[in-house]
């Protein structure tokens, strides 16, 4: 199976390798990062990606996460499932209540119901080709 592609909306560079780490030990992905949700949405219009990851904030500007789940539908008529990355249970709830599915905090990206729930969209990693695709 080829790897999927996974875009990663506004984190830092840490929480983007803490996340990218993780993804990419587990899952057969290709990882790439946007810093603002315009770019995002230009993403989204032009490539398929089988899961969009936002921050509850956009690091580069602070502006709402929750904006590229708003907007999806303004550039694709069927666009990827959006997972906003954030530890706080309200915010979780605006964005599924704004049509994202559901997300995952940072401080649990190693929980095995973090694993099952990224399972639902993204491939298990191949163990014929444990070199991991990052852009």
């Amino acid at each position: 199976m080829a790897a999927v592609h996974v875009l990663d909306v506004g984190n830092c560079e840490m929480d983007r390798g803490a996340i990218r780490d993780m993804l990419l030990a587990r899952f057969d992905v290709e990882l790439e990062q946007v810093m603002y949700v315009s770019e995002a949405l230009s993403r989204i219009a032009n490539c398929r990606y089988a899961l969009v990851f936002v921050n509850r904030l956009i690091f580069a500007d602070g502006s709402p996460g929750i904006e590229l789940v708003r907007r999806a539908r303004s550039v694709s008529a069927d666009p990827p499932p959006i997972m906003l990355i954030s530890n706080f249970a309200d915010a979780q709830a605006d964005a599924v209540a704004a049509g994202a599915v559901p997300g995952i905090g940072k401080a649990a990206l190693d929980a095995p119901e973090t694993h099952a729930r990224l399972a639902q969209f993204l491939p298990p990693k191949s163990a014929a080709d444990p070199t991991p695709l990052v852009r």
